[in-house]
């Protein structure tokens, strides 16, 4: 049965139980949405954990696969947020590794495990997914976030109150300031080559729109081929191996995400050609960010996958327990963007000690602090 509680009481019996909510850090604009770092392995971060008798006895984590460090640190986040509310052992990782009938049996079998009492944060493999997704989840009665991919005229608030929000980085800043910051370090002339993701991919779409008005702004940059490598790195290795016997003078690499910008960057190495020609990705991975440091790449963006992880749940286990009812949210509350965080060769340091050195201690009471322009 739901369990319906005041928002204003919720918060103050949360706030009474972890001794109040933490406050901004120091390290500059660039880390909205996080606080001071703390050590790993310090007290978790705090959550609506102390809402009495919580109606949910499972989360799920529906992601692409662990292999990768970006959902990695997304599935880490989403267990900050399951220990922040004492439900450590009730939050299950669902890894589709990009199938998505997989994606859809895998979260039936939670489902029937625990009924209308789980809570989904999911990353459909493609927009079309998500309307499957929607309907499963509103036939079940069960409360879901999704982040990144669904088609444009499918909303959450078709699916009240289950479907809570949807959320994602808006693709086009970001592949606009990695560009940008390209073509600053190739001097503002030469050829590139482009890398993109899956293209039925919201993300990858967007990304590359961004780095189309950053061409029309940079005359003297040319692309002179562009082709998917399906945000993977092995096959962003053989593109940009063809791409350099097919074009001699590429002078830059444009990729779509990390994993294939740090594809491109081994091609590079085994042409001998590391450093002489700058690439530039999207995910913020630790890899990417120690290449920015290192002047092989030109900048990245970090989406802070472990904020998405725990605050994926964070919403829909609030709604669950009757925090907040999400038909009576605004639209902006339900469907929105959040603020990334944006590296280059300058920041990158800083940024490596706060989100890759260091574990950020978040306020997941904070429900919609991170609401671009909100």
């Amino acid at each position: 049965m739901k369990n319906h509680i005041n928002r204003r009481d919720f918060l103050k019996f949360v706030a009474t139980a972890t001794g109040g909510v933490a406050v901004a850090g120091t390290v500059g604009p660039m880390l909205a949405g996080c606080v001071a770092p703390v050590a790993p392995g310090a007290a978790p971060a705090a959550g609506p954990a102390a809402a009495p008798a919580s109606a949910v006895t499972l989360m799920g984590t529906v992601i692409r696969t662990l292999s990768n460090e970006y959902h990695a640190a997304w599935f880490k986040g989403g267990q900050m947020f399951a220990d922040s509310v004492g439900m450590g052992e009730g939050h299950r990782g669902l890894f589709c590794e990009g199938d998505s009938e997989k994606q859809l049996t895998l979260m039936r079998a939670l489902i029937q495990e625990g009924g209308d009492n789980v809570v989904f944060n999911i990353d459909p493999n493609q927009s079309p997914d998500a309307r499957a997704i929607a309907d499963l989840c509103a036939e079940s009665g069960v409360y879901f976030l999704t982040q990144w991919n669904k088609p444009d005229d499918l909303h959450p608030w078709d699916y009240d109150p289950f479907w809570v929000a949807h959320m994602g980085v808006d693709g086009v800043p970001s592949g606009y300031y990695v560009a940008k910051q390209l073509f600053e370090v190739m001097g503002g002339e030469g050829q590139i080559v482009a890398l993109q993701g899956l293209l039925a991919n919201v993300p990858a779409i967007q990304r590359f729109e961004g780095l189309q008005q950053a061409l029309a702004e940079y005359p003297g940059i040319e692309l002179v081929a562009e082709q998917t490598a399906e945000w993977d790195r092995a096959k962003a290795v053989s593109v940009t191996e063809g791409f350099l016997a097919a074009y001699p003078d590429v002078r830059g690499i444009w990729a779509a995400n990390d994993n294939m910008g740090l594809g491109a960057l081994e091609a590079l190495k085994t042409a001998g050609k590391e450093g002489a020609i700058p690439v530039c990705g999207i995910d913020g991975t630790s890899e990417a960010i120690q290449a920015c440091i290192d002047q092989t790449f030109a900048a990245t963006v970090n989406n802070d996958p472990m904020w998405q992880g725990g605050m994926g749940l964070a919403l829909p286990f609030a709604a669950k327990n009757g925090v907040f009812d999400p038909a009576a949210e605004p639209q902006g509350h339900r469907e929105f963007y959040f603020e990334p965080v944006f590296v280059n060769q300058e920041n990158a340091q800083e940024i490596m000690d706060v989100y890759i050195n260091g574990t950020p201690e978040y306020d997941w009471n904070d429900l919609w602090g991170r609401v671009q322009g909100g």
